[in-house]
C-alpha cells in the first residue's frame, strides 16, 4: 500500500485511500491546500457545498497539471438543497468546474423517512446519468443506512463517519462491511484534540512516528479511506507519510480498546 492506493468501491470505480479534507477552509486555503496535496502525491480531495470552497478546490485541481481522471473529488448534498438535489447539485458542479463528480453524498440524515427517500431517488437518476460517479451517505447510522437499504436501488458506495481510536465504531464498520458500504473516516486525527494521549504518543514513539500517523495507520488497517484536514503544508506531508510502516496486531488490539464515543463533530444518533 501506498499514497496511490486505492480501494474498488462496490460500483466498480477506484477510490484512494488517503484524501485530503478540506471542512472550515476558505476558497484561497483551500486551493493553495489542494495544490500541496496532490503536489504531494494526493489523488483524493474532499469538499461540500456547506463548507463554500467548491470553487477553491475546483481551481486547486486545474491548477495541479495532474490530469482531471488520475483525481478523485467528493463534494455533498446540503440540508437546503434536500427539496431539490439536482439544482444543487447542478450549483455544485458548476463552482468546481470539473465535470462529472466522482463521488455525491448525502451529507447528513436531514429532514425525514420520506425527504430522504426522494432525495435520494434523484442522486440515483444523477449516478444513472453519469453526472455523479458514485453516490453515498454522510454520518448515517445503522438505522439510518437500515432504512435507505430497504428502499435504494443504488447501493450506497460510501458511508462518511468522524472515527478515530477513541470513536472507535466497530458495529457500524461491521454493517458497512457486511454491506460492501466503505467507510471513510472524517476527523480521524480529532482535530488534534486527543494527539497528545499518552497511549498514542508512547505507541507512536515505539514506530519512530508521529501520534497523526498512527491514528491514521490505524485506520487504514481497518480498510477505512481516511481524509484527514490540514492547510498547513508540513501536515500535509506528514499526514501522507503512513505507508511504511504495520501496527501489529497486538498494538492494533490495544488501540481498538481505547474508544470512548469522543466526537469533535456532530453526533448523528438522535436525528429522525
Amino acid at each position: 500500500m501506498d499514497i496511490r492506493s486505492a480501494i474498488k468501491l462496490n460500483n466498480g470505480v477506484k477510490m484512494p485511500v488517503l484524501g485530503l479534507g478540506t471542512w472550515k477552509m476558505n476558497p484561497k486555503e483551500a486551493e493553495q491546500s489542494v495544490s500541496w496535496a496532490l503536489e504531494a502525491g494526493y489523488r483524493h480531495i474532499d469538499t461540500a457545498h456547506f463548507y463554500k470552497n467548491e470553487e477553491g478546490v475546483g481551481n486547486g485541481v486545474r491548477s495541479s497539471g495532474v490530469p482531471r481522471g488520475d483525481v478523485f473529488v467528493t463534494t455533498k448534498l446540503w440540508d437546503s438543497g434536500m427539496r431539490n438535489p439536482r439544482k444543487a447539485f447542478e450549483e455544485s458542479a458548476k463552482k468546481l468546474g470539473l465535470g462529472a463528480v466522482d463521488l455525491y453524498l448525502m451529507h447528513f440524515p436531514f429532514t425525514n423517512v420520506q425527504g430522504r427517500k426522494s432525495a435520494w431517488k434523484e442522486m440515483e437518476s444523477l449516478h444513472k446519468e453519469g453526472k455523479a460517479r458514485s453516490i453515498g451517505v454522510s454520518n448515517f447510522t445503522i438505522r439510518h443506512l437500515s432504512e435507505l437499504l430497504s428502499y435504494a436501488n443504488v447501493v450506497p458506495a460510501v458511508n462518511q463517519v468522524e472515527f478515530s481510536p477513541f470513536l472507535f465504531q466497530k458495529e457500524l464498520l461491521q454493517f458497512c462491511e457486511k454491506n460492501k458500504i466503505q467507510l471513510v473516516a472524517y476527523s480521524p486525527l480529532t482535530h488534534s484534540k486527543r494527539l497528545r494521549d499518552p497511549r498514542l504518543v508512547e505507541l507512536a514513539s515505539h514506530y519512530n512516528k508521529t501520534p497523526a500517523q498512527l491514528a491514521l495507520r490505524w485506520a487504514l488497517q481497518h480498510h477505512l479511506v481516511v481524509i484527514p484536514k490540514s492547510s498547513r503544508k508540513e501536515r500535509i506531508t506528514e499526514n501522507a507519510d503512513v505507508f511504511d510502516f504495520s501496527i501489529s496486531p497486538r498494538h492494533m488490539k490495544s488501540m481498538d480498546s481505547w474508544n470512548e464515543n469522543y466526537r469533535t463533530c456532530w453526533d448523528p444518533t438522535n436525528a429522525p
